[in-house]
């Protein structure tokens, strides 16, 4: 009888303990991963959506960077110091590409900190399907985020014409 008593009182003591459930299956969820995995995409599209002021702040910062880098490098011309502004105007297209989103997603990952380690600690869902569930929610900001930017700055910048190239910088 000792034994069980200290078994208790050590996990009594421990804030996140879960004690078996009936209705859990062997990897300790309740819900299947696709189950998992379609609430935390409902969820997350129903917060994008819940905000748009955000999204059309994020296409302004964007085209107006893009304008900015356009008008910098503007109209570069094929010779040494045009192919050197070229290399440039490049470096500040993916430096700028890669920071925007991966700042997004920070801002949004520490926004949301305190709410996923308490649901993940309770077991609601995985980090994967959540992971997968906030990405494919904000996919169309990831794309729309690049396209914005890549047809205000290469025609200003006058990388090589044609739709064919312009897609491969897409």
């Amino acid at each position: 009888g000792g034994g069980v008593e200290v078994a208790r009182a050590k996990h009594a003591t421990e804030p996140y303990f879960l004690q078996p459930m009936e209705g859990v299956d062997g990897t300790g969820y309740r819900a299947s991963w696709w189950t998992q995995f379609y609430c935390i995409l409902w969820r997350s599209w129903l917060s994008v959506l819940k905000d748009p002021m955000l999204v059309k702040v994020r296409l302004l910062q964007t085209a107006m960077v893009a304008s900015l880098i356009g008008s910098i490098y503007f109209g570069q011309v094929l010779d040494q110091d045009g192919v050197m502004n070229i290399n440039g105007s490049l470096f500040l297209f993916l430096t700028n590409m890669t920071f925007q989103n991966v700042f997004a997603v920070i801002n949004v990952f520490s926004a949301e900190l305190p709410v996923f380690l308490r649901e993940k600690r309770s077991r609601l869902y995985r980090v994967d399907t959540y992971f997968l569930g906030k990405t494919i929610a904000e996919l169309p900001l990831f794309i729309a985020v690049p396209f914005v930017f890549t047809s205000i700055t290469y025609p200003m910048i006058g990388l090589k014409a044609g739709v064919t190239h312009y897609l491969t910088t897409l």
